[in-house]
């Protein structure tokens, strides 16, 4: 019996070792379905709901108090929309459409511009612009979400809207000369240009990755439910700039771009400016692991599942992640590394692991593992490691949900605010019901 299990692993690709490593694949699948459902889905939802103004309670305290003023941001109340909507998908549980369409409603009617389109990015809790700059960023997470809830609700307000977003970013934020997306536009959509005048660390007026991937996201889910030529064309485009451009030789993005696509570094001056400047020049672990993800997933939506260069991309982001920014003893992605050019190699200069980027990490390092099986990076024994850390260090036993930084390192995270306008749902729970899926397969297949 063992002779003959060892053949089938050989013909599925699988090594033995990855199929039965310990814990037991049963043990591990019912962690991560608890982590999913009981440590995160049930701490949020129908909790956050806001009944009073409509879409979701943004703040809460580490004991799931809501906390501060509870304004609210396009990117949350996306992730909120796209959550529940993915949870009806993942559970076959319509009762979460109901949530998810409370969000929707909170979107078209309080945070879409209906004088000049585009989605408002901060508003009050009532649905009160706070600012009229409108972001790439945001308007991408507000595609992303609705897609995910037309697939699950086949409400086609709904894909009525996201194509109605993706047409206005198409009008104001793509630049046809240099390719890529302006990131901020005024209320009007006209791109807000760098001047003399623009403080010389702000974002204002550049291009930018984070932007970049999460464009390369949203058009994935679209073209999933909107299969659009031009669609498909955008979608495409992204995918080769973010690949072959904003991927740097060594295998990390480049953060941040003028808008014609020379790269914003601080390599050549001194330490202490490059420190002040970090926000705009940095190696980020948890984007360059989350890329390889998106980027494989954009690939195959168009029908390129297995082209050998986005894949060869993206294990080199994830190996150069792991060999740089992995945490040899614990576990763990840190935050933030720098090539300073009279050091040798990457230096960490954040040590803190966020959430979301061991979400992520999580996800595509057991994508990693399906794929090369045998390979020296020991992706499989890597995705225990990381998880025994989000166990130990992360996930809150006692309240739900995730710590924004791993104890480790900040342990007075444990009583830090539990969301807030840049956390929820989106990350964890995508990674988590990912893994749940690969671990089943896995099961099956062994």
């Amino acid at each position: 019996m063992k002779h003959i299990l060892c053949i089938i692993l050989a013909m599925t690709g699988i090594h033995g070792s990855y199929a039965q490593s310990k814990p037991g694949l049963d043990s591990l699948i019912q962690q991560f379905r608890f982590a999913a459902k009981q440590g995160l889905i049930d701490v949020y939802y129908p909790r956050n709901t806001d009944t009073l103004y409509g879409g979701y309670i943004t703040g809460y305290s580490f004991d799931f108090k809501p906390v501060g003023a509870q304004d609210k941001m396009i990117v949350t109340q996306s992730r909120n929309v796209w959550t529940t909507a993915e949870a009806a998908i993942f559970y076959k549980d319509t009762s979460y459409i109901k949530l998810s369409r409370h969000g929707f409603y909170f979107l078209r009617d309080k945070m879409w511009d209906k004088k000049d389109g585009g989605f408002y990015t901060l508003v009050t809790r009532d649905g009160t612009p706070k600012t009229l700059v409108k972001e790439a960023y945001g308007n991408a997470f507000a595609i992303y979400a609705l897609a995910t809830y037309y697939k699950a609700s086949k409400d086609r307000e709904a894909l009525k809207l996201a194509q109605a977003t993706f047409q206005w970013l198409e009008k104001h934020s793509h630049d046809p000369k240099y390719k890529g997306y302006f990131q901020h536009l005024s209320k009007q959509g006209v791109p807000i240009e760098r001047t003399a005048d623009t403080p010389p660390l702000a974002e204002t007026g550049l291009k930018d990755q984070n932007s970049s991937i999460h464009l390369l996201e949203a058009f994935t889910a679209l073209y999933e439910v909107w299969p659009d030529a031009l669609l498909k064309t955008r979608l495409q485009e992204v995918l080769t700039l973010i690949r072959d451009k904003i991927v740097t030789d060594n295998g990390y993005l480049q953060l941040f771009w003028t808008t014609d696509w020379r790269p914003v570094s601080f390599r050549d001056y001194s330490e202490e400016l490059i420190m002040k400047s970090k926000n705009l020049d940095h190696v980020s672990f948890g984007h360059d692991v989350e890329t390889a993800y998106l980027m494989e997933e954009a690939a195959t939506v168009i029908g390129k599942h297995n082209d050998p260069l986005t894949l060869a991309v993206g294990k080199k982001m994830v190996d150069h992640a792991l060999k740089v920014g992995w945490d040899q003893q614990l576990g763990g992605f840190y935050d933030e590394g720098y090539y300073f050019k009279d050091k040798e190699g990457c230096t960490i200069i954040n040590k803190s692991k966020n959430w979301w980027a061991q979400a992520e990490g999580l996800n595509t390092l057991l994508i990693m593992a399906e794929r090369y099986p045998n390979d020296p990076m020991q992706y499989y024994q890597r995705f225990l490691k990381l998880w025994e850390y989000v166990q130990t260090y992360l996930i809150d036993h006692e309240h739900g949900d995730w710590y924004e930084e791993g104890l480790d390192n900040e342990p007075f995270r444990k009583t830090a605010l539990k969301a807030h306008i840049w956390k929820c749902t989106y990350h964890n729970f995508r990674a988590l019901s990912n893994c749940i899926q690969r671990l089943e397969k896995l099961k099956q297949e062994g």
